[in-house]
């Protein structure tokens, strides 16, 4: 195996060849050019243009000759893909076939589609003769409500303070680690147990939610029910075994590009060291100080073992995104952190890195908001290349950033994945006007709040005050009907107050529910699509021009109809419609209508608002960073996961071995110094570190990265008046 080494610098770089607009060091070159034989194995940092290598060596296969379908390309999670999705975009990309994209997760329940006469019975489904349903996220978590509820009702996890939706996803993170390691499934709880040093009275809970997943799976063998656990335990334990299955893998893919390998599941390195030998090329892409998705079952270690089986490894060093200041600034934070004997601390530091101290809270989102303001309009930086991180978004602080950036007249975005679609005003108005069309499905009594809010975002220029009048009057809480009344009823003064504008689309609202209510009720996602459509969209009301809430709508309308596809199969004759299950099911927290919000679709040129790891994942780096609440722990604490473990279910943990304190300090020290060490890497220009004396709680708070700071600070203020430390 041949070893060696390349290093990418900022300056006297040789330019070469390029990418569209980048340009490619010799270094690229010579990965992207190398033989169309063997394995090679690229590692390096964040920045270091391994990616663009990749992408470059997909751009080359093609002009090779190589046909488009015959390459694979394989990523743990889709944002990551997002480079290579763009090069299949541009216009030079020569015509014919494409490359595909996927994830192993994604190839599997391709397969298992496709081969399931074949791996159905061998699996253990009790219906093999009948197709399967994969369910999503949302679908999931509502079978195991169903299926956990009457355990609930008799105590179980009583002692575990969690919303009932985390609490069901913990369950099935369970069943992911065990799928995506490689053990049974039959033994989370004796891990766990093992592993636990604290009261007894955890062991409860770990049986407990040993017992949940078990009868889980059992339900799902029972209906042809595969979740993402289930899919990959039947690809890899079934399918891949299979020699017809192999044989079709191996003449369908030649070649393959497997980008941040570091970020996926053991189970899928094992995969892939059997496949290798059987592509005519392949190129593994591996982040040396990756690893941000352990908590959900990533492995660093197993996926650098990949390396033992290429041809050749190569090392980029170096960044094209960080600057020498940056860099120096990286490894002071680090040496920090670990607590070790500092590099000498220059003040050139102060030129890409700036702390702010602020008192309060509302006052550092001020302090944000202005400096923010001051990039934007007077050193004219552009907003898509701003950031701001927090360990965790809250709504609060997405509300009083989003609100004080809109004041200062800069465009913004949000993306932080836990924030479900019930939480956006637009779904709630959406739902609310479901309940009031369907009165047949007996939701819960529906208040004259909600009809408020709902004709303030259905109704454009419907302000608060007016639309608090208008719902009080034409809405009866408690009525048996709880439908609409008309607003010709309302006296002249209050029509008046309210404004007959207004007033004529409430009334084009309300007939339209009128309408529909005399008719056979649709399905709820067919009856959302109608109601955007022929209403909302319409110039006067709120949806128009409106394309935020255009897309939530369209996100809400595919999560119901994937609700409705999955539950299809078990519904039974008089159960509840489909549609009042939903909403139910929302209103409880079970499911929170959650989906995957893609970077494909956001606006480039706005600032952007997300939780550190969310902007890591993304993989896209920008030139200035703000990281907000420094003194929070959540910057070094994992999250709180009473029913499972990220490192005790991983396979670099030895069964049958505690887990103390000391395990959980290191491990959280070495999570910190990943993610700082990230963050810096996808900055280009500085960042902003802010500080304050009390959190959104109201308690000071002094956390391991701003001790680090302080350290930093406190060397550099020796420095400038004497010698160091």
């Amino acid at each position: 195996m041949l070893y060696y080494t390349t290093s990418l610098r900022l300056r006297h770089r040789r330019r070469s060849h390029s990418i569209g607009s980048l340009t490619l060091s010799r270094n690229q070159l010579e990965v992207i050019h190398s033989p169309i034989e063997g394995t090679l194995f690229l590692q390096g940092p964040a920045g270091s243009g391994k990616t663009t290598a990749g992408v470059g060596r997909l751009l080359h296969l093609l002009d090779a000759g190589i046909p488009a379908e015959k390459i694979l390309i394989l990523v743990p999670q889709r944002t990551l893909a997002l480079p290579y999705y763009e090069a299949l975009r541009q216009p030079d990309f020569p015509a014919g076939g494409t490359a595909n994209i996927v994830t192993l997760g994604g190839l599997g329940q391709r397969l298992v589609e496709l081969f399931w006469p074949m791996v159905a019975q061998l699996a253990g489904f009790a219906h093999p003769k009948k197709p399967p349903t994969f369910l999503t996220m949302e679908t999931a978590q509502y079978f195991m409500a169903r299926l956990v509820k009457p355990l609930l009702d008799q105590g179980y996890f009583e002692s575990v303070h969690l919303d009932r939706n985390r609490l069901l996803s913990q369950v099935l993170d369970n069943l992911n680690k065990a799928a995506g390691v490689g053990f049974p499934y039959t033994s989370l709880a004796e891990r766990l147990k093992k592993a636990w040093v604290g009261e007894p009275a955890q062991f409860h809970i770990y049986e407990q939610a040993q017992e949940c997943a078990e009868l889980f799976r059992q339900y799902c063998l029972k209906n042809n029910l595969l979740d993402f656990s289930l899919q990959l335990e039947v690809f890899v334990q079934h399918l891949w075994p299979s020699f017809l299955c192999r044989q079709y893998l191996f003449s369908t893919f030649r070649h393959l590009i497997y980008d941040n390998l570091e970020e996926d599941v053991p189970v899928v390195h094992d995969v892939i060291r059997q496949w290798l030998p059987h592509f005519d090329s392949a190129l593994l892409i591996n982040d040396s100080e990756g690893g941000f998705r352990s908590f959900l079952g990533a492995d660093p270690q197993s996926g650098y073992s990949l390396s033992a089986a290429s041809r050749q490894v190569v090392t980029f060093s170096g960044s094209w995104v960080t600057s020498p200041q940056l860099e120096l600034s990286r490894q002071l934070l680090v040496d920090r952190l670990y607590r070790r004997r500092t590099i000498p601390v220059s003040s050139q530091i102060l030129d890409v890195i700036q702390f702010a101290h602020q008192r309060f809270y509302p006052q550092m989102a001020d302090w944000v908001a202005q400096q923010i303001a001051h990039l934007v309009h007077e050193q004219g930086v552009p907003p898509g290349e701003i950031a701001v991180l927090a360990p965790f978004m809250s709504d609060s602080l997405r509300f009083t950033l989003m609100d004080r950036l809109e004041a200062v007249q800069v465009p913004a975005r949000s993306h932080r994945p836990s924030r479900s679609l019930r939480e956006e005003p637009a779904t709630n108005c959406l739902l609310t006007l479901a309940k009031l069309a369907h009165p047949a499905w007996k939701c819960d009594e529906i208040k004259a709040l909600e009809v408020r809010y709902a004709l303030m975002q259905a109704i454009a220029g419907l302000d608060l005050v007016r639309a608090d009048l208008l719902a009080q009057i034409v809405f009866r809480e408690r009525h048996s009907e709880q439908n609409l009344g008309s607003f010709d009823v309302l006296q002249a003064d209050v029509q008046e107050r309210i404004t007959f504008s207004i007033g004529e689309r409430y009334e084009t609202l309300r007939n339209w529910l009128v309408e529909y209510r005399s008719h056979e009720p649709l399905e709820l996602d067919i009856f959302l699509s109608r109601l955007f459509g022929e209403v909302l969209s319409q110039p006067a009301f709120g949806f128009h021009d409106q394309f935020d809430a255009a897309t939530i709508t369209a996100r809400l309308i595919e999560s119901i109809r994937k609700f409705r596809w999955g539950t299809a199969t078990t519904a039974t004759a008089g159960s509840e419609p489909v549609g009042q299950e939903y909403i139910r099911m929302v209103e409880e927290g079970v499911v929170a209508a959650q989906y995957l919000q893609t970077w494909m679709d956001i606006p480039e040129d706005t600032v952007l608002l997300a939780p550190a790891y969310t902007f890591l994942m993304a993989n896209h780096p920008v030139a200035i960073q703000f990281w907000l609440d420094a003194g929070s722990s959540g910057w070094w604490e994992r999250l709180y996961q009473p029913l499972t473990h990220p490192y005790v279910l991983s396979r670099n943990w030895a069964a049958g071995k505690t887990w103390t304190d000391i395990q959980e300090y290191q491990a959280n020290q070495e999570a910190m110094v990943r993610l700082t060490s990230g963050l810096i890497r996808r900055c280009r220009s500085s960042i902003y570190i802010c500080t304050t004396g009390l959190n959104e709680q109201g308690t000071e708070q002094r956390g391991p990265l701003l001790q680090a700071v302080q350290g930093i600070l406190r060397n550099l203020s020796t420095a400038e008046g004497g010698p160091g430390e």
